[in-house]
């Protein structure tokens, strides 16, 4: 199935500096980024909080940034800001591409099984989600393109996207992380390869490493079930008066919370009112305190 997302936004940059640019302001190496490779990233504050997350890839030699369409103004006018003399051009091109997702195995459009690996198809790009292969695809195509029915792809539903990416406990953006609050080691982006510890300085980049080598990460996004009624995303979770956790996205009977690592033991489960939260570990994710995280996949 193929599954258009409606909630992404799509910047491009184009220009002779446009890698050296981005690379003094993400998380992400962009030197990594090319014509067969893209990655997942990070914007953040000066002081190392969570602004906005994207993917980029390469298209017709510019670099184009998949991001949240509703946020999507305000982080073309953040990046407009550190422009300053860099030979770079920014373009809102939303309207004149679509984003989709297909959860099949990439090995049908003979990309394999290796995050982020990047290669033409029909009139845009087809690339493995580079924070876990088995997200599967990630395809951008201009308006009207309909490479993706060629390839005897069939519509599948938004929910059937949202369903696996929360079972695999993947954030999305300001839904799973607090804007100008989250700190990007509590929400996976080591294991998730959307941060690089070896490119240098970049905004945001000391509290990052500080919290990654001082072992202060106190909290991880996680996903849970929910046997009850689904509490509301921002719903404290709370244990004998003591807020342990808060609730994110909800899809059915599943959903995330970023949850205290010092209150996850075997078997644990939380209550609200009628409704008992379990939380899960994914295989991907390395719990501080179990070792360094080296990478999934």
């Amino acid at each position: 199935m193929y599954i258009p997302l409606e909630n992404r936004g799509l910047i491009k940059i184009e220009g002779p500096d446009a890698r050296d640019y981005l690379q003094g302001l993400v998380s992400q190496d962009m030197s990594r980024v090319t014509a067969t490779q893209a990655v997942y990233s990070a914007f953040l504050t000066p002081q190392g909080k969570f602004l906005f997350d994207f993917f980029c890839f390469e298209l017709g030699g510019a670099l184009m940034l998949d991001c949240e369409a509703d946020r999507r103004s305000d982080f073309f006018k953040r990046l407009n800001l550190y422009k300053l003399r860099s030979k770079v051009t920014l373009t809102d091109v939303t309207e004149t591409y679509r984003i989709y997702a297909i959860l099949d195995d990439a090995d049908q459009l003979g990309l394999g099984h290796e995050r982020g690996t990047c290669a033409p198809f029909g009139g845009g790009v087809a690339y493995v989600d580079p924070r876990l292969s088995t997200m599967g695809l990630r395809v951008t195509l201009p308006q009207g393109d309909t490479a993706l029915t060629d390839a005897g792809k069939r519509l599948g539903k938004f929910e059937d996207y949202e369903f696996t990416r929360i079972d695999q406990g993947l954030p999305d953006g300001a839904r799973d992380m607090a804007v100008d609050k989250a700190l990007l080691l509590e929400n996976g982006f080591e294991e998730l390869d959307g941060v690089s510890f070896t490119k240098g300085c970049f905004m945001g980049q000391e509290l990052t490493a500080r919290t990654r080598y001082r072992g202060l990460v106190k909290k991880r996004l996680l996903p849970i079930a929910i046997d009850g009624p689904a509490p509301a995303p921002g719903t404290p979770i709370e244990v004998d008066g003591r807020e342990v956790g808060e609730m994110r996205s909800v899809i059915g009977d599943i959903g995330l919370a970023l949850l205290r690592l010092d209150t996850l033991e075997d078997g644990i489960s939380f209550t609200i009112g009628e409704t008992t939260l379990t939380p899960n570990i994914p295989d991907w994710v390395v719990l501080q305190d179990q070792g360094k995280p080296t990478g999934a996949d």
